[in-house]
């Protein structure tokens, strides 16, 4: 069996954006133009394709990024059939709770169209998913939607890009007219203005650049035929020689320039309006990357530990990653994952090189959303979905057990607010350990641990949507009822200074007694020094550095991986108020052994009261989580709204015109801000709104501190 479509006519790319940016609405948009659907689904009616779970449909967000698959012929083709192009899009969410869907999805995907709401311009979560975007190195292009909108401004928006993101972007296209005006949309490559007319715009007309627009699109034009010939070196010289490039050198520049992430092409437009959004499509074929344009993928070899590339050939031997996992009421388990080189049938066996186990491929499908369409085989550069594999995590790597490869794996932010959970009745409580087990697998985000002081269960994630959601899920698909007790931050402990201790554990009970010896240092880990520049005797694993200086044999090598267990497990319960200990470098320099009593958990148990020691005179203190909050309101609420936040030890970091509203940008504790939006609606008359996201951790006040270890006791 061959592939449909050439790997050059293959493009996986993303929609991500801030909430109510109008990702979703872009991606219906784009199923109707592909002739994926025949009818246009809307966010507001509950209808949208993409967003196919009830809780999305129910509250207008997108929750879980979908895939569809769909074909588009650049408009510029005509009908030429043989130029069609395979899309594999992923619709992401734009909620800050579910950062996850996008930070996965970055990593197996070759580009991405980041939208912009035109009113509002950059967001806050505008700038995380930009930022996760960077470190992927995926390259973007960008769309400034809504700009149908009261208060929509292309340029506006288009200067807060480049402030606030990168002074790389450059426009590709300006409006005619904004807001309810806004009528047509001219190309400043091609010098050609653009109507969008018949059913949902499908018929676009090009017209000559109306009288009262020639001045400013000449002006932009000159500035991005600049921006472009100073890539290249020679068209750079014919340029200021006087001669006007030709379009397709321009064109063919542009692209190399954007897979080098060196140029952000900026489109405009408005999804619901119909207007705009078949010439990003054409800018996706046109700028944004095959899977044949970007650098192979790097992994380790399992066997070896050495380095290993795939190139996206069909020819490579197989290796995929698995960057999703999602229950589906049909057909139970899919496990998505991206194919970067061979290809894998259904029915044949893959190796997990992660876990070191095998499973049979029974079925693949692509969807389209919510609907399956089942595939034999797939090839490089594709991403399908395997059902009913049992063992498969996110982040694993399937490849050609003959070749192993390990790919890289992704990394999860760690989660800042907790729940108490138990279920109302015995036959829940038999149920709920498998939903939970089966919502964690789905979301590395979300997380399950026990207290065992009380041998409850705790919920943590990254904020109160998100557990309520999986609540909310728990009870529709799994039909487990729970209670559910308040949102809890997720304080963390660390230390601010150096100390020594060295603990003997030393047991004597008749026969066989117990005997373990260490000395250890410790000191606030050093992030400074990147992971690959570590010397060797040293080992960091998360917010955890362990360095081995025994010299002699003092301490048995058998008895060191004991050490760093205990150490490891001292750091669970701080020493301020019992939360997990973050940041901390231990080093064990020294110790002494016994030839008949020494054992494992002899040294285990010795490291722990060393460590507790240490950290006790170390000055430790209690960590928690600061938030970036964004409010928008009308400017009569600013100084209520920046009093409130005040109170709530929050600090201002800077204020802005928003539209006809004002913006203020700040960072607040996140145990003030429970109940926030409801306090915001009452505040200013429900038309304030505001946006939250996790920024860092920061030492809590004294005051603080003691009423935290107080309510811990």
């Amino acid at each position: 069996m061959n592939r449909d479509y050439p790997l050059d006519r293959v493009r996986n790319f993303g929609i991500i954006a801030h909430i109510d940016a109008g990702k979703t609405t872009t991606s219906e948009r784009i199923l109707y133009y592909t002739g994926m659907s025949h009818k246009i689904g809307e966010v507001h009616d509950g209808e949208a394709v993409t967003d196919w779970m009830e809780q999305e449909q129910e509250r207008g967000i997108t929750i879980t990024a979908a895939a569809i698959t769909c074909f588009w012929n650049p408009t510029y083709m005509g009908k030429d059939q043989t130029k069609k192009h395979r899309f594999n899009i992923i619709d992401t969410p734009g909620h800050v709770d579910f950062t996850v869907e996008v930070e996965r999805s970055l990593k197996v995907l070759d580009g991405g169209v980041v939208v912009f709401d035109g009113v509002a311009g950059v967001e806050p979560q505008s700038e995380t998913v930009w930022r996760q975007a960077d470190k992927y190195h995926v390259p973007r292009i960008c769309l400034i939607n809504k700009l149908d909108r009261t208060g929509g401004s292309f340029e506006r928006s288009y200067q807060s890009i480049l402030t606030r993101l990168t002074k790389y972007a450059v426009r590709m296209q300006i409006p005619i007219g904004e807001e309810d005006k806004f009528d047509a949309i001219i190309d400043l490559m091609k010098m050609k203005a653009y109507y969008f007319e018949g059913d949902m715009g499908s018929t676009i007309r090009e017209e000559e650049i109306p009288e009262a627009y020639l001045e400013d699109a000449k002006k932009y034009h000159a500035e991005l035929v600049e921006k472009i010939v100073s890539n290249d070196e020679t068209l750079m010289n014919e340029y200021l020689d006087g001669k006007e490039p030709a379009i397709a050198d321009l064109k063919r520049i542009l692209r190399a320039a954007v897979i080098r992430n060196e140029i952000f092409p900026v489109f405009c437009g408005s999804a619901l309006k119909n207007k705009g959004v078949q010439l990003v499509l054409d800018a996706v074929v046109e700028y944004l990357p095959a899977p044949t344009d970007i650098p192979p993928v790097k992994g380790i070899n399992p066997e070896t530990g050495e380095e290993v590339f795939r190139s996206a050939s069909d020819e490579e031997p197989f290796a995929a990653l698995a960057f999703k996992l999602q229950s589906d009421p049909y057909v139970g388990q899919l496990t998505f994952f991206r194919v970067y080189s061979g290809t894998v049938e259904a029915g044949s066996y893959i190796y997990n090189s992660t876990t070191g186990g095998k499973e049979r491929l029974s079925r693949i499908v692509r969807l389209q959303a919510n609907d399956r369409e089942e595939v034999k085989k797939v090839f490089a550069g594709e991403i399908a979905a395997a059902v009913g594999l049992k063992d498969a995590k996110t982040s694993h790597t399937f490849c050609d057990e003959a070749h192993p490869i390990v790919l890289d794996q992704i990394v999860f932010p760690e989660p800042v607010i907790s729940l108490r959970i138990e279920p109302k009745t015995k036959a829940d409580q038999e149920k709920m350990g498998y939903a939970l087990k089966r919502l964690s697998d789905e979301d590395p985000t979300f997380r399950i641990k026990s207290d065992q002081e009380t041998g409850e269960t705790v919920m943590e994630g990254m904020g109160e949507l998100q557990l309520e959601i999986m609540v909310d899920r728990m009870k529709r698909e799994f039909n487990v009822e729970a209670n559910v007790g308040k949102p809890q931050v997720a304080y963390k402990e660390t230390i601010m200074g150096n100390a020594d201790a060295e603990h003997k554990y030393i047991k004597q009970s008749g026969g066989k007694g117990q005997y373990g010896h260490v000395k250890i240092r410790i000191k606030p880990l050093d992030y400074s020094v990147k992971e690959e520049d570590l010397p060797r005797n040293t080992k960091r694993s998360g917010n955890f550095e362990f360095v081995n200086s025994i010299k002699g044999g003092v301490v048995p090598q058998e008895y060191i991986p004991a050490v760093e267990k205990g150490l490891k497990e001292a750091m669970e319960r701080g020493v301020v108020a019992g939360f997990k200990m973050v940041d901390i470098s231990v080093e064990l320099y020294d110790g002494s052994y016994h030839e008949v009593d020494s054992s494992e958990i002899a040294f285990k148990l010795a490291a722990i009261m060393a460590m507790q020691e240490a950290c006790r005179k170390a000055k430790p203190v209690i960590l928690e989580p600061i938030m970036k909050v964004e409010v928008v309101m009308p400017e009569k609420f600013m100084g209520d709204i920046t009093g409130n936040l005040s109170s709530k030890r929050g600090q201002i970091e800077g204020m802005e015109e928003r539209g006809l509203n004002k913006a203020i940008r700040a960072t607040v504790p996140l145990s003030e801000m429970f109940g926030y939006v409801t306090t915001l609606r009452s505040m200013t008359e429900g038309r304030g709104s505001a946006t939250m996201e996790f920024g860092h951790y920061a030492v809590v006040p004294p005051n603080i501190e003691k009423m935290i270890s107080e309510n811990k006791k």
